[in-house]
């Protein structure tokens, strides 16, 4: 089989779960959505705050994919169980830190003057989510095994499998029914938390049980922590946990900005966003497939075909970034009506949605480049690269031209003011971080030639 068929196949099967996940926050929305304008907005808030927490500590455990893909291409099957084991105990102390966060965000919530008539609901919708954070987190560290190995189907088909139970259980405890009082917001997260456990039951007793990981023997009474191992995962975990903070927390901020604005325009931007997470589902999974490859031919010793599989990937990755951003151009009314029976509401997100088409470009290359440096070991000078850019011109660059105008650009009191600062953030990333990449390739082709 090519390289490009590995590649595609292999982020095919990641996109088709990733999808799955991704499906859970556009059955959240539209519940929410359904159930009234309040609600939705409250979801906005909430979920932005989650999803920084937990896509930040999911980002330090994605980030050993690299590291196991090595060990898979090095033949060194039992030290992959061994480092499975130990990254145990990072995802523990992960959890500990995230579900502290989620209970107590009422510092988040007051800086950035989220509406107090918001802030209530929100505080729940967060609480009932700090219990869904630890299976969340363990199962992502198993989803990353899987792709690191080059078999993520099984992730992807218990994702899929998943929706089964999700989407009833949203409906239900959103709307109530049979003995349930109508939850709206919280009722998404009740089923969030149900889902989450079964996700992780079902993955144990795969590693368990499955011959897949035999030659692993991942499933053995965990050692003691080892700290030179731990200092490893910390060195390129944190920074790139960190870089996924900065992206997600852009978006985070923007949504907490937006809210001020009133329940309409965080209703709006909640829509841009859903389906801006969506559609980056399709570059995050081939930098996933891209990532694993070439770490596992550097594994190998095989710097020449890292290389191929880099170009593969980024052939792959920008040609549907392109399709897809005119694709969104053409179908933004539609998608934003599918969303809110709200006429107000769907206006406003379609007019947001012709700048998500343009941001999606960015957004795709910066996946790509991000995970393949990782594969080189690189993870500070793109976090150094986000905070600069996507706080700096992304968030604070939104918020002027928002709140106080740029140069001869009045205040615009919208929130298309944020989508057009990241917009214009993620196209310098684009040109920032492939410079990056070139480098760590070059340096890479110097010290071990092929």
């Amino acid at each position: 089989m090519s390289e490009r068929a590995i590649i595609a196949r292999h982020a095919a099967t990641v996109l088709a779960g990733q999808l799955a996940t991704m499906a859970f926050g556009v059955t959240d929305t539209i519940v929410a959505g359904r159930y009234s304008q309040q609600a939705l907005a409250a979801l906005s808030v909430g979920s932005a705050v989650y999803i920084t927490v937990f896509v930040a500590l999911m980002g330090v455990l994605q980030a050993l994919l690299p590291i196991w893909a090595e060990l898979h291409g090095a033949q060194r099957h039992p030290e992959v169980g061994r480092s499975v084991r130990q990254a145990l105990y990072l995802a523990g102390l992960a959890s500990i830190a995230g579900v502290f966060g989620l209970l107590f965000p009422n510092a988040l919530l007051q800086g950035t003057e989220v509406p107090p008539a918001l802030q209530e609901d929100v505080r729940q919708y967060l609480a009932v989510l700090a219990l869904a954070l630890p299976p969340a987190l363990l199962f992502r560290m198993y989803s990353t095994l899987n792709q690191s190995l080059g078999h993520p189907q099984l992730v992807t088909w218990l994702q899929l499998a998943s929706m089964v139970v999700k989407v009833p259980l949203t409906v239900w405890f959103a709307f109530g029914g049979a003995g349930v009082p109508a939850l709206g917001a919280v009722g998404c997260a009740w089923a969030t938390v149900v889902v989450n456990y079964l996700f992780l039951g079902v993955a144990a007793w795969m590693v368990r049980t499955s011959p897949l990981y035999g030659p692993y023997r991942v499933w053995r009474r965990p050692e003691p922590p080892h700290w030179p191992t731990i200092r490893e995962f910390a060195r390129l975990g944190i920074p790139a946990g960190l870089a996924i903070m900065v992206e997600v927390t852009s978006f985070t901020l923007m949504s907490l900005f937006i809210a001020r604005q009133g329940t309409l325009a965080a209703a709006a931007h909640q829509i841009a966003a859903n389906l801006a997470a969506v559609m980056y589902m399709v570059p995050l999974s081939i930098a996933i497939a891209t990532s694993a490859r070439v770490s596992y031919w550097l594994g190998a010793g095989e710097a020449k075909k890292a290389r191929g599989s880099i170009r593969t990937g980024f052939r792959i990755g920008l040609a549907l970034a392109v399709t897809m951003g005119c694709v969104m151009l053409l179908a933004r009314a539609g998608l934003a009506s599918l969303y809110s029976a709200d006429g107000e509401v769907a206006a406003l997100a379609t007019g947001l949605l012709a700048w998500v088409a343009l941001y999606h470009f960015g957004d795709a290359m910066q996946a790509l480049c991000v995970f393949v440096l990782r594969s080189y070991r690189v993870t500070v000078a793109p976090l150094v690269a986000y905070c600069v850019l996507l706080w700096g011109v992304g968030v604070l660059g939104g918020y002027q031209l928002a709140y106080r105008g740029i140069g001869t650009w009045p205040a615009l009191q919208s929130p298309s003011a944020f989508w057009i600062g990241s917009t214009v953030a993620l196209a310098v990333l684009a040109i920032v971080l492939p410079l990056i990449l070139w480098h760590a390739v070059r340096r890479m082709r110097i010290v071990v030639p092929a």
